[in-house]
C-alpha cells in the first residue's frame, strides 16, 4: 500500500475526525472511503432528466444554426485532425450494442 502524507488545516481535519468518529471510522479509514467513493463516482454512468437532454438538444441546435455551415472538405479535415484512441477494453462490441439499446430505448 501506498503513502501520502497531507497537510490539512486544523478546521478540516477536525471536520474529518467529527465525520470518521460518527461512522465509527479512523481518520484515515473515513478519508479513504471519501476518497474511494469519489473516484468510483466520476466512472459512474448517471441518468440525466429529459429535460435536461432536450435543454441540451436546443442549445446543441442553437450552437449549429451560429456557426453557419462547413463544407465536405473542412468536416473531413477536422475529422482528419481528431485524436484516435483505442477504445478500453471492457468496452467490447457487445457492451456498445447494449448501451445503444438502452439509449434507443428511452
Amino acid at each position: 500500500m501506498s503513502q501520502v502524507t497531507l497537510r490539512l488545516p486544523k478546521t478540516l481535519h477536525y471536520q474529518l475526525e467529527t465525520l470518521a468518529k460518527n461512522e465509527g471510522l479512523s481518520v484515515n479509514e473515513y478519508i479513504l472511503y471519501v476518497l474511494a467513493y469519489q473516484v468510483r463516482s466520476a466512472y459512474t454512468m448517471q441518468a440525466v432528466p429529459k429535460e435536461a437532454v432536450a435543454e441540451q438538444q436546443v442549445n446543441f441546435t442553437n450552437l449549429l444554426e451560429s456557426l453557419g455551415k462547413s463544407s465536405v472538405s473542412e468536416m473531413k479535415e477536422v475529422l482528419e485532425q481528431r485524436e484516435v484512441v483505442k477504445p478500453e477494453e471492457e468496452l467490447t462490441p457487445e457492451t456498445i450494442t447494449r448501451l445503444q439499446q438502452k439509449i434507443a430505448a428511452q
